[in-house]
């Protein structure tokens, strides 16, 4: 591997690191570490080692829990350890709202879900049409209900975003040097050019997201490279140029504390790949604008009854929020979210549903928020039909929606008649799976 790196980036790295070089460099004979975040039930067996920084453990190089029914079932969400840091220096809290800027594939936006446990407003967005698909899924999959999921450059999002957001994340697209051990092939792209030109899109990105943060709101900046020019560059020139914007300093138990601000994560030195993370914070205090209250009348929302009535009777739930129509959804909004008006959403607030006529269709995600009483348990023979969309024989008295479960996870929808649940788990998930050991 160490014959494969580039000489210019070992040269680049070299001043950094000093006497580390050795060391760091011998890193690369190594295996690659990976993580497992759980949602709601324990640790799978084979994790058995704790991430010093967060709630989350180590996972085996050669497991396969990713092609498990649990997995798919939104109980574990795999994410590289060094990955979690940025999510936890945000800090986010219950009742803010935050923007994950740059979120694909969704690791740091449904940890920051997490976090949030259900309050406040999590803006989830990526550019990339198909990133921010895969995106939506996991947010779905997670059961994260207060989150908008868009797909808009960021200078599209600045433009009617001011100063809306308590914190921001931008874990900025870079040349990948931290990957170098877990994703090889990405060795072969990596250029001096390639590093400029990130670090001119990432002072780009930066810029953008500062006018959408609140006066007296966080901003944390990251990569998973490991160059200056990408990363202390960026900052430096950011806080030139924005005067309202300081540097804070923070601690990561088991990594240590930034300077000025600033933190990399090396894989010499901790059981995880290649990160940097800087903390800024916004002066000021933000104040609620005063707005005219104006007097509209309420419009009606079709179905919205129908759903609310499903929610309350036939699930025996409580969620809180106002339902909206959504393209053909019905949606649960919550009350502090953002103006969409012009910007690009997959995925608005918890789709609960919709209808079919005069009758209420509930959506996977309803079934994802892991709340449902209607469940139907299912043994492992019977959770790998389902999941690859089989029909399920059940009692000839079960009749209506219900939830097909797994290990107390559910699953998604299914509907009772004559003996049969007719399976609507959604056809694009559905696949061949491993029961859990």
């Amino acid at each position: 591997m160490i014959t494969a790196l580039p000489k210019e980036w070992i040269e680049l790295l070299t001043p950094l690191l000093k006497d580390e070089m050795a060391s760091f460099l011998s890193s690369y004979h190594q295996d690659y570490y990976r993580g497992i975040r759980r949602r709601c039930i324990d640790y799978p067996s084979e994790a058995k080692e704790a991430v010093p920084w967060t709630d989350a453990k180590y996972l085996p190089i050669e497991s396969r829990i990713g092609a498990t029914v649990l997995h798919d079932a939104g109980a574990y969400y795999l994410q590289e350890p060094s990955a979690m840091v940025p999510a936890l220096v945000l800090d986010p809290k219950p009742d803010e709202t935050i923007l994950d800027l740059c979120a694909a594939p969704g690791g740091k936006s449904t940890q920051i879900g997490m976090m949030l446990c259900g309050k406040g407003l999590l803006v989830s967005n990526d550019p990339i049409p198909g990133r921010a698909s895969v995106l939506s899924s996991n947010i779905e999959r997670m059961g994260i209900p207060n989150a908008i999921v868009s797909c808009e450059l960021p200078s599209r999002l600045s433009a009617v975003w001011q100063e809306c957001f308590d914190r921001i994340l931008v874990d900025a697209p870079c040349s990948g040097e931290g990957m170098f051990r877990r994703h090889p092939e990405t060795i072969q792209e990596w250029s001096l050019s390639s590093v400029s030109a990130c670090a001119k899109r990432q002072r780009a990105i930066l810029q953008e997201a500062s006018g959408m943060l609140k006066p007296g709101g966080t901003l944390v900046y990251s990569t998973c490279t490991f160059n200056q020019t990408e990363n202390e560059g960026v900052i430096r020139e950011f806080l030139g140029a924005n005067g309202e914007f300081t540097a804070e300093d923070f601690t990561v138990p088991g990594i240590g504390t930034s300077l000025d601000g600033m933190m990399h994560i090396w894989p010499h030195r901790v059981r995880g790949e290649g990160h940097f993370v800087a903390k800024l914070r916004k002066d000021g205090v933000w104040e609620q604008p005063l707005k005219k209250r104006k007097e509209t009348k309420r419009k009606t929302i079709p179905g919205a009854d129908n759903a609310a009535a499903f929610i309350r009777d036939d699930l025996n739930l409580e969620v809180a929020g106002t339902i909206r129509q959504f393209k053909e959804n019905l949606v649960l909004i919550p009350d502090n979210t953002v103006d969409v008006t012009g910007v690009r959403v997959l995925r608005m607030g918890l789709h609960l549903g919709h209808m079919a006529g005069n009758a209420f269709v509930p959506d996977h995600a309803l079934a994802m928020l892991q709340k449902s009483l209607n469940v139907f348990p299912l043994s492992d023979t019977e959770v790998v039909s389902y999941m690859q969309g089989d029909t399920i024989s059940c009692p000839q008295t079960l009749r209506g929606w219900l939830t097909p479960s797994y290990r107390g996870m559910n699953l998604g929808w299914a509907k009772g008649s004559g003996g049969m649940l007719k399976n609507h788990y959604p056809k694009g998930l559905r696949r061949l799976l491993f029961p859990n050991d």
